[in-house]
């Protein structure tokens, strides 16, 4: 069995030499350490044996620790997740139901150590991803499942019509031709200011005459107001609350409506 004050040692020289652990019971530590979250709170590590091997564990204190802050869908949003899954692979990190954990390889103890504390400071970053910053990349996750479902010959991102708005008063994210007659026009609606625009555009296509097919994906559909979404969907052909739960229905739609 491995000596404690050796790892002890390895976790000191690699990461900080403020940490000690402290026993708390057969073959599992407290890691006693520095680092902590942005409101002030400590990182909990825990050393623990599994068997033959040596396992450095949040214990799901990570996941709940967020849940202080956001709820369940905000956590769960695409943005947010992205960053998590970078975050995980990138230092190697595993996700076991909601607690971080990592594997101490070759007795590389700081090593482990330090990637475990960078994931889980990464991962708590999360909470000051900026509402702004949430909605450029919904718009920009939008743009690239449409780039995956679609040809380049066929779509227009940030579309106008060249005619009859050469202003851009009306913009769509995403403009189709297909072979019907309706060309297909979607929009990433955030917010009711989204809702609101979407629908005054639709309403313009109306009184020019410009006929389209329109999607319209919502980011947080339940955020919505009563009234302006009642408006919006009395001129939108095809609401979808959501992208991610909603990307193999909207593959499916597009390619009805393009025939």
């Amino acid at each position: 069995m491995e000596n404690i004050e050796s790892i002890e040692s390895s976790f000191r020289a690699k990461v900080c030499s403020a940490l000690e652990l402290r026993r708390e019971g057969a073959n599992r530590f407290r890691v006693i350490n520095p680092f902590i979250y942005g409101d002030g709170d400590f990182l909990t590590i825990v050393l623990r044996r599994e068997g033959d091997r040596w396992i450095l564990s949040d214990e799901a204190t990570t996941y709940m620790h967020l849940s202080y802050k956001m709820d369940d869908r905000a956590l769960e949003a695409e943005t947010r997740q992205r960053v998590i899954c970078n975050a995980l692979s990138f230092f190697g990190v595993e996700d076991d139901d909601g607690e971080l954990r990592i594997e101490i390889p070759d007795e590389h103890y700081g090593d482990a150590l330090y990637s475990l504390v960078q994931a889980m400071l990464r991962i708590s970053d999360v909470t000051f991803l900026s509402r702004e910053r949430v909605q450029s990349t919904f718009r920009q996750d939008l743009k690239d499942y449409l780039s995956q479902i679609t040809e380049p010959t066929e779509r227009t991102f940030d579309w106008a019509h060249p005619k009859l708005d050469p202003e851009r008063l009306y913009t769509a994210d995403c403009h189709i031709n297909g072979s019907r007659k309706k060309p297909v026009v979607i929009y990433g609606i955030v917010g009711d200011s989204g809702v609101r625009d979407v629908t005054i555009a639709l309403q313009r296509f109306e009184v020019w005459a410009y006929k389209v097919y329109s999607v319209g994906v919502f980011e947080h559909f339940d955020e919505i107001s009563k009234k302006p979404l009642r408006r919006l969907l009395d001129v939108l052909d095809k609401p979808f609350t959501s992208l991610h739960e909603n990307k193999e229905r909207l593959d499916e739609k597009l390619k009805e409506a393009r025939g």
